[in-house]
């Protein structure tokens, strides 16, 4: 079987904060490559560069030095409105905290980016309502996040990071604010969104157990890659 095609590569990549003695490379000289249809989990220490990686992989960043190319594109290379553009087109946020607007419902939760893009009302509660259908919230859309468990809120804020169809879902600690049950709930479901909708995923975790549902693993350390294993077996 042929390889997917690469999404995301990462070429001799430093990212570098301060000046003179005071100079913290919270990157030095990265090289990774991501392809379409993976799932990687990212773990390491505080201070080892994960967070930084996954803002420049997120187009939330840009490289100091070296390049990062996004689905063919020198993502660093792009003026601010270009790489929004191209972070709003295709990359989907999930992170620990849920982000739900309190008084809204689940629905208008997960129309909101639809509404930046200026999809039509009838089409954005169309696709609003597929999108809970495929994190498993039937008959909860007209709920709002206070009459939602963490779990479900999380389902909500994962149904509004692919109402777009993203081609990439960046997951930093999705499961951070969940007990034991709902975190693996939520990683089976993104487990099955990765398989059902060949969507990338990239996820930064700091619990062992749940970087064992992605296929790879990659842990940093001090700014470098220490280690870029496949996972033996999904959990």
């Amino acid at each position: 079987m042929m390889s997917a095609p690469l999404l995301i590569t990462f070429d001799k990549v430093w990212k570098s904060y301060g000046e003179g003695e005071a100079r913290v490379h919270a990157l030095a000289g990265v090289d990774l490559a991501i392809r379409r249809s993976e799932f990687v989990a990212i773990m390491g220490p505080s201070g080892s560069g994960k967070s930084t990686a996954m803002n420049i992989i997120g187009c939330l960043d840009t490289p100091s030095a070296g390049i990062y190319s996004f689905m063919g594109v020198d993502a660093g290379r792009l003026d601010r409105n270009r790489r929004a553009l191209l972070r709003n087109l295709y990359v989907g946020f999930v992170f620990q905290g849920y982000n739900l607007l309190p008084r809204t419902t689940a629905a208008e939760n997960v129309e909101l980016p639809l509404i930046y893009r200026g999809v039509s009302a009838r089409e954005r509660r169309e696709l609003a309502m597929q999108a809970l259908a495929q994190v498993g919230l039937v008959g909860r859309e007209h709920h709002t996040p206070a009459e939602l468990s963490g779990g479900q809120q999380q389902r909500v804020a994962i149904a509004r990071a692919i109402v777009t169809r993203p081609t990439l879902l960046v997951a930093d600690e999705p499961t951070g604010n969940l007990d034991t049950a709902r975190t693996h709930e939520i990683m089976e479901l993104l487990t099955r969104l990765n398989a059902e909708l060949g969507l990338t995923i990239v996820m930064v975790t700091h619990e062992a157990d749940v970087a064992a549902y992605a296929e790879r693993t990659i842990r940093f350390l001090d700014g470098h890659v220490a280690a870029d294993t496949a996972n033996a077996e999904a959990a």
